[in-house]
């Protein structure tokens, strides 16, 4: 689901009409956006401060009282003063027309005069917001485990137990995904090598395009959906934008390639560390 755009409306000063702000948050909202208002005579300072509270990607200010001129800046500067001049900010109202270029040239970044379509409005903000990059603050737990394509698992394995001297946690096939899997141990992670059951298996036409090889690295993560928000809310593609079942209870979910130059990464959410640690398929 896309990140919906979050603006503020806000009559700043001693203006008491309020029907044409509300008319355009009433748009806004109409338009797919969130909409705060923050209500009648506001003053600068609290505008900023609910802006920043609020969270929001965009200031529309509205005045009739004529101190556009004194206001509208003022909310930009205190922006910029607490680090907070991603916010868009634009303005209408009863603005003349040769003020416009003072406001633009103190940081508005656009004005709408009356009569404008609150459509045009609404374009404009969608095409200028500063989108805020989502951040996931606990960064996963481990890697998981290394896929590793391989046409045949019996002819496999022997290099992996008998010259790597890693220990066989066991094999599974998985229907869904049309693979056969073998777990190895290496500390706290594993290696899974993949064997496709068909030709249309995801790892037959990876072995058909590329050879055999390492297919995907996983990684061990608490709370695999809120972290495909964050990432879709940050335009990153993925495979799947809503964790699937894996083996063992877990969830899983795989970014797309092209947002990692090439390599494709997996997120797994184990039911508890064990399952993480020791065993299960989890394609």
């Amino acid at each position: 689901m896309e990140q919906r755009i979050r603006v503020l409306v806000a009559k700043p000063g001693l203006d008491g009409h309020d029907r044409g702000a509300l008319v355009v948050a009433q748009a806004l909202r109409d338009e797919g956006m969130e909409v705060v208002y923050t209500g009648l005579r506001q003053t600068p300072a609290q505008i900023a401060a609910a802006a920043i509270q609020e969270d929001v990607d965009c200031v529309g200010l509205s005045c009739l009282s004529g101190a556009h001129n004194e206001l509208f800046p003022e909310v930009v500067r205190l922006l910029r003063e607490q680090g907070a001049d991603d916010i868009l900010v634009v303005g209408g109202g009863v603005i003349p027309q040769e003020d416009i270029p003072y406001l633009k040239e103190h940081g508005v970044a656009e004005v709408f005069t009356p009569g404008t379509p609150t459509s045009v409005t609404a374009d404009f903000i969608r095409a200028h917001v500063k989108r805020k990059q989502l951040t996931f603050q606990k960064a996963p737990k481990k890697i998981a485990h290394i896929g590793i394509a391989v046409k045949n698992l019996d002819k496999a394995l022997p290099f992996y137990t008998e010259q790597l001297g890693l220990n066989l946690l066991g094999t599974e096939a998985v229907e869904s995904e049309q693979v056969r899997v073998a777990f190895l141990g290496v500390g706290e992670s594993r290696i899974e090598l993949l064997e496709p059951m068909s030709a249309d298996s995801p790892i037959a036409k990876f072995i058909d395009k590329r050879g055999e090889g390492i297919h995907h690295i996983a990684f061990d993560v608490e709370n695999v959906a809120e972290r495909l928000h964050h990432l879709q809310a940050n335009g990153i593609p993925l495979i799947n934008e809503v964790p699937k079942p894996g083996a063992h209870g877990a969830q899983i979910a795989f970014i797309h390639p092209k947002a990692a130059g090439g390599v494709l990464f997996e997120l797994c959410e184990y039911p508890d560390t064990s399952a993480g640690k020791e065993e299960g398929n989890d394609e």
